[in-house]
């Protein structure tokens, strides 16, 4: 059965011209003046993909992306805008729009764009969110409400060629998320690359990104290919994308609205096809406010933007990837997976982490090489600063590192009792604060009401 094409323009000349385009493409295609048509003609037929334009008679194409969101979320919509106008592209590709074509139209962009719909994974009119979001895998670890929100997010920006914003914290795993949506993309069978801008001299970065040619400068002794060439049809990850001179930052908003680049010493341009993710740990719009980053290339990068939980935003996900990193670190070592005690749990749990999943990662691996009897004790962890209530007692949303707690180490001090007797004081205060709510009191905590109630139990608290 062919994969049929819904076509909306008010103009018949552009009507034809996509119909026979298509019709070369061996797809079948159904055509419509305006909105009103459009929409009934969704009703009593199936579709792989529509393409509006942006200008209707009765409306826009922002309405049909909106509407097709709505109603036919299985179906991506691409937009057709006159040249030069970038606003509307954006806005299309906020409202939900898989990519757009600017007029005149060039056929061959329009090919790979039709091309790359029709490779996205089929999603049924009637999946819930739970299910597209299951597709994502278990590369990003937990179950915590922030995680299952994220996943979910990811599993639609997968479906769309918009440019992605990823922000977090360092270590929160920013690259994870893009690598998820790049995987569960149409462009998951060619390359993702991932570059850390601020690791780049600034004298190499144009030649590490647009690629040179051969005596272009002192030691270009031959052509190199750039890395937007190397990620041609599949996706860059412009990872501190702040930390890009501003002088690269025009070079990069040229290439985003022109597909295409210009190595150093050529005189010619190359078209390349590339999906941009970027991510800082820096706020990006305050950055923008100190002249550190072009605002139009934030707008264009800025499409879209996904936030990734920190660590203390996602306390209930401890337990859960504890276990996934100690059985990477068995794997990796060849050796039988480590076990975590209660005591350690519960130091981890209480814990700020301001490097987030990549320190859990270290503090993992050193007490796993560490530990007796292959299971990892509170002693084994070794904490930039000791777990404190304040990271425990603050809303998760708002928690912030806090400064070293200063403990007296006695003699007969236990680091045991020590954990024990500020898990006790935390839980209390809340208890207190919320006026004996558990519910409440494990909100406050950052925890689950069935984390609580354990360890009210374990703690003679109950």
């Amino acid at each position: 059965m062919k994969n049929r094409i819904l076509i909306v323009d008010d103009e018949p000349d552009i009507r034809e011209l996509l119909e026979i385009t298509l019709g070369r493409m061996s797809l079948a295609t159904n055509s419509a003046a305006d909105l009103e048509s459009a929409r009934q003609l969704l009703s009593t037929e199936h579709f792989n993909l529509c393409l509006t334009d942006m200008r209707l008679p009765d409306g826009d194409g922002i309405e049909l992306v909106e509407y097709i969101q709505k109603k036919h979320k299985q179906i991506p919509c691409a937009v057709i805008t006159a040249h030069g106008t970038t606003e509307s592209a954006i806005k299309a590709l906020k409202s939900g729009a898989f990519d757009f074509v600017s007029k005149p139209i060039d056929l061959q962009k329009l090919r790979d764009l039709v091309n790359a719909a029709l490779r996205l994974p089929q999603q049924r009119e009637d999946e819930a969110p739970a299910a597209a979001e299951s597709r994502i895998g278990p590369s990003i670890t937990g179950q915590s409400k922030r995680v299952v929100e994220l996943r979910e997010q990811i599993a639609k920006l997968a479906r769309s060629q918009a440019p992605v914003y990823i922000s977090g914290e360092s270590g929160s795993g920013k690259e994870l998320a893009a690598r998820a949506i790049h995987k569960n993309s149409s462009r998951s069978g060619a390359p993702f690359i991932a570059v850390n801008c601020g690791a780049i001299p600034k004298d190499l970065v144009e030649s590490e990104l647009f690629g040179h040619i051969k005596g272009s400068f002192t030691g270009a002794d031959s052509d190199k290919q750039g890395l937007f060439q190397a990620a041609h049809c599949g996706t860059l990850f412009l990872d501190e994308i702040a930390d890009l001179p501003l002088h690269t930052q025009v070079k990069l908003l040229r290439v985003i609205q022109e597909k295409a680049i210009r190595p150093v010493g050529s005189q010619s341009e190359q078209a390349v096809d590339v999906r941009i993710l970027s991510a800082t740990h820096k706020n990006l719009a305050k950055e923008v406010e100190l002249g550190h980053l072009r605002q139009d290339l934030y707008f264009r990068l800025n499409v879209i933007e996904l936030s990734v939980p920190s660590l203390r935003q996602r306390v209930d996900d401890i337990p859960e990837l504890c276990l996934s990193i100690l059985n990477k670190i068995a794997k990796e070592n060849s050796t039988d997976v480590c076990k975590l005690s209660n005591e350690a749990i519960a130091a981890l749990s209480l814990y700020h982490f301001p490097g987030n999943v990549r320190e859990l990662e270290n503090i993992l691996q050193r007490a796993a090489t560490l530990c007796e009897d292959n299971t990892i004790q509170a002693e084994n962890l070794e904490f930039i600063s000791a777990p404190n209530t304040e990271a425990a007692t603050l809303d998760t949303e708002t928690a912030k590192p806090t400064p070293e707690e200063n403990v007296q180490l006695s003699d007969d001090f236990s680091l045991e009792k020590h954990l024990e007797s500020i898990e006790i004081e935390a839980i209390e205060k809340a208890l207190k604060e919320t006026r004996w709510n558990k519910t409440a009191a494990a909100k406050k905590l950052g925890m689950s009401f069935r984390s609580l109630r354990y360890r009210l139990k374990k703690l003679g608290l109950d």
